[in-house]
């Protein structure tokens, strides 16, 4: 049973992609190194999203809600969701009577716009983050009813007005764990290593595309895949490759670190794990969305190769891996200026949620 008398309760919400999920984590971790006892965490999330097992791996109780999404354009499941939104606001309403949080943080994903609402009418401050260049639909939504809203880029300052605050984006402390796990996934130590990610979710396009490059990827490279949940059919491990639907984050950090290339969509959260540890990457957002600002931003400081997904054949593909992997120049700078591209916002953000509870 929490202690409310002593513990502030901050309420983490997010979900639907690992994206929205993975920042909030890293704030939550950063605030009990900062200020031990001082907070208790709870997070509220979708029921079937990726952040089901980030949250139960951070060791953080985790609740769920009805998610509702509208769709800028018609659709009739707009119909249908604006029911499951209107349930939701309900469900909000009980959560937040029941848990009796101070404050609500959440970094977007529609499953917290009805909770956001509700904090705003049952007078709890909520504290919105905007991680990506471009303003998504929910964050917009939520910062009418938002005390401030923190953004990564100082480009995304002018989308929130004087509501808006430069910070950075919040960084975990990346403790890699000891163990050697180069045997556990039949890998070798002594190769180098490109690591494909598809996002929480996973991509059909890059599943395709390393499949697709394999024979000649394993020509200079060994490949860990990480799939997605549901994507991995058709894949199947053979020496040098190995290709999991899911891994542990802990280790998928360990292997980040140790990897020659990160290959990737650009979701901000695993952005800023890629700039907090220096790695050369190749970036493939996804298309139409608010993944391509991010990777131009990238693109434009000479931080990562961008590879725009309708342009890309296996042959550019591996040709690009190639050059990451042997370290030609200018590649090998990368690692350098992809550390300049996100600063951390932890001890920022810190600071904000003290003095909204002030």
């Amino acid at each position: 049973m929490k202690d409310s008398s002593q513990k502030k309760i901050i309420m983490l919400s997010g979900g639907g992609t690992g994206g929205s999920v993975t920042p909030l984590l890293a704030l939550a971790d950063y605030l009990k190194q900062k200020d031990p006892g001082a907070y208790d965490f709870v997070f509220v999330g979708t029921k079937r999203g990726p952040e089901r097992y980030l949250v139960e791996e951070a060791g953080l109780p985790l609740l769920t809600i009805t998610a509702g999404k509208w769709r800028r354009y018609f659709s009739l499941l707009n119909f249908f969701d604006l029911g499951k939104i209107f349930l939701a606001f309900f469900q909000s309403l009980f959560l937040l009577l029941r848990q009796r949080p101070q404050i609500l943080l959440s970094a977007g994903g529609f499953v917290s716009v009805p909770l956001a609402y509700a904090a705003w009418f049952l007078r709890i401050p909520v504290l919105i983050h905007q991680q990506d260049v471009r303003a998504g639909l929910a964050n917009k939504l939520m910062a009418k009813v938002a005390r401030q809203v923190t953004v990564t880029f100082e480009k995304s300052l002018a989308d929130y007005g004087a509501k808006a605050v430069w910070v950075g984006n919040p960084m975990v402390e990346i403790k890699l764990i000891a163990e050697n796990l180069w045997p556990k996934y039949n890998l070798d130590e002594e190769r180098p290593l490109l690591l494909v990610l598809g996002g929480g979710t996973g991509s059909a396009f890059i599943n395709w595309l390393v499949k697709d490059s394999l024979s000649e990827l394993l020509g200079f490279t060994q490949v860990l895949h990480i799939t997605g949940p549901g994507k991995g059919a058709g894949v199947l491990p053979q020496s040098g490759y190995c290709p999991l639907e899911f891994m542990d984050h802990a280790e998928l950090l360990w292997f980040m670190d140790k990897a020659r290339v990160v290959v990737s969509r650009c979701g901000l959260g695993v952005l800023t794990e890629i700039a907090a540890l220096g790695k050369a990457a190749i970036l493939i957002p996804m298309p139409k969305s608010h993944q391509e600002d991010n990777a131009q931003l990238f693109g434009a400081k000479h931080a990562a190769i961008v590879l725009a997904e309708e342009n890309i054949s296996s042959d550019i593909f591996i040709a690009q891996a190639r050059k990451l992997v042997d370290r030609k120049k200018p590649h090998m700078e990368m690692s350098g200026l992809v550390k300049q591209v996100i600063k951390s916002a932890n001890e920022p953000m810190r600071q904000i949620i003290a003095r909204i509870l002030s």
